[in-house]
């Protein structure tokens, strides 16, 4: 589970270019996701081996000055919330606004880690100038170029430190987190499963102030389950409300073993469903697709098929998902959930014998080797599972280089083929022997 920095900030004072930089410029980049909302943007960065997330809280608010100031002061009050460090920047070019000294009230009266971040610094002649920031009252400031990166080094190595040691739990039950958009049947789903017998169900405060965990203990199952559905009072943030969920999901995702994600039957899988799903698949989560309102839905006998196949085409490559239609209101199929999330639980954890993979898979490969490229020949000698949190295979060669991304799928669909590993994502590596 990863810390998250906020950047926070009235417009035009380069909150976007910095995030671009934080999370597209440095090598060691995860990947960056689109947000739920307008030019909501939420990304994954690495400083000194730590990876953290990065939110960009900037850019999308109505014309109006007073809506202006209303979803500034609300996203900051987010942030405050949500956010294991904040970084406040300002414009050293314009000095310190009305708006800055608001968002600032609201900062001093917060308990996160502060960063007054005073960008556009283009010559030295401008640092007599940032020095007024220190009225502010917040601290230390910093000096950047967010269009030039000078002074994103030294802030870095400040803003590490006040991250959060997450620790290993010593729990060691499955973690499920149920996560989707808005009203597609996330808390019914829990208040369903939970049922009135609330003495065997213990609500458990998080580590983090995020999520609420849930020890799920019944017909046989025992598991911690993540809620992101709102069991807990949250900030009056109104329209902001989605901003406010990306956030609580991005925790609770990285802090699952399987990530259940919902959708609405009547509206389809829609992008930002598409979003959690590749973002489910980049953190090596195991994943389940329920469909829930599926009692809304004309049906013929094809009516399952054709919705799956249309779920699969927008989440390919990885289309080895289990998809369960339920309905939530009627009470369908809502064990069936819990147990296949119990299934790709194992299925992501499961283990295959180097001797099995050999006797499997070398026949295979031998009646289909790699094709030659520019007269060279991949020789694949042996094949072992690496050790991971999810599945990770090293198949040895001669010529590595030469392998090309069409034969990583062809292997990959082999070994789905082979050894049951539904829901879970699978990491091909072919190495030097």
């Amino acid at each position: 589970m990863s810390n998250i920095v906020a950047i926070v900030g009235r417009p035009n004072v380069g909150k976007s270019t910095l995030y671009n930089r934080l999370t597209e410029s440095r090598k060691a980049i995860v990947d960056d996701f689109s947000g739920v909302t307008r030019d909501r943007h939420y990304g994954v960065s690495e400083w000194t081996d730590q990876k953290f997330t990065v939110i960009d809280t900037g850019g999308y608010v109505a014309n109006s000055d007073e809506l202006f100031e209303v979803a500034i002061r609300e996203q900051v009050l987010i942030a405050i919330e949500e956010a294991s460090v904040i970084l406040f920047m300002v414009d050293v070019t314009t000095g310190i606004t009305d708006l800055d000294d608001e968002i600032a009230n609201i900062l001093r009266k917060g308990k996160k880690p502060v960063f007054v971040v005073v960008n556009k610094l283009d010559n030295n002649a401008q640092m007599a100038d940032a020095t007024e920031f220190y009225s502010l009252g917040l601290g230390e400031i910093f000096t950047i170029s967010s269009m030039t990166g000078s002074g994103t080094g030294e802030l870095l190595d400040e803003v590490v430190k006040h991250f959060e040691d997450v620790p290993f739990e010593e729990n060691e039950r499955p973690k499920y987190a149920i996560i989707g958009r808005p009203n597609v049947g996330k808390s019914s789903i829990i208040n369903a499963l939970i049922g009135e017998e609330r003495n065997i169900v213990t609500p458990i405060a998080g580590t983090t102030r995020d999520s609420i965990h849930i020890h799920f203990n019944k017909y046989g199952h025992d598991f911690m389950l993540i809620d992101t559905a709102g069991m807990r009072k949250k900030t009056k943030v109104k329209e902001n409300i989605e901003f406010y969920s990306v956030m609580r999901t991005i925790k609770a995702l990285e802090e699952a073993d399987v990530v259940i994600i919902m959708i609405d039957a009547v509206e389809g899988m829609e992008s930002q469903d598409v979003n959690l799903f590749h973002l489910a698949e980049k953190n090596k989560k195991g994943v389940v697709i329920v469909v829930n309102k599926w009692d809304l839905i004309e049906k013929n006998n094809k009516t399952i098929k054709v919705f799956e196949e249309q779920i699969k085409q927008k989440i390919a490559p990885f289309t080895d998902v289990p998809i369960i239609f339920t309905s939530v209101l009627e009470k369908q199929r809502l064990l069936r959930v819990i147990e296949v999330a119990n299934q790709v639980y194992h299925n992501r954890a499961r283990k295959i014998p180097t001797s099995k993979l050999n006797d499997v898979l070398l026949p295979v490969i031998e009646n289909f080797p790699p094709p030659s490229t520019k007269g060279k020949y991949v020789k694949i000698k042996y094949v072992t599972q690496i050790a991971g949190a999810s599945p990770m295979f090293a198949f040895f060669c001669n010529l590595p280089q030469y392998v090309k991304e069409p034969y990583y799928r062809f292997i990959e669909n082999q070994l789905r083929e082979h050894f049951e590993f539904s829901g879970a994502p699978v990491q091909v590596w072919f190495r030097q022997k």
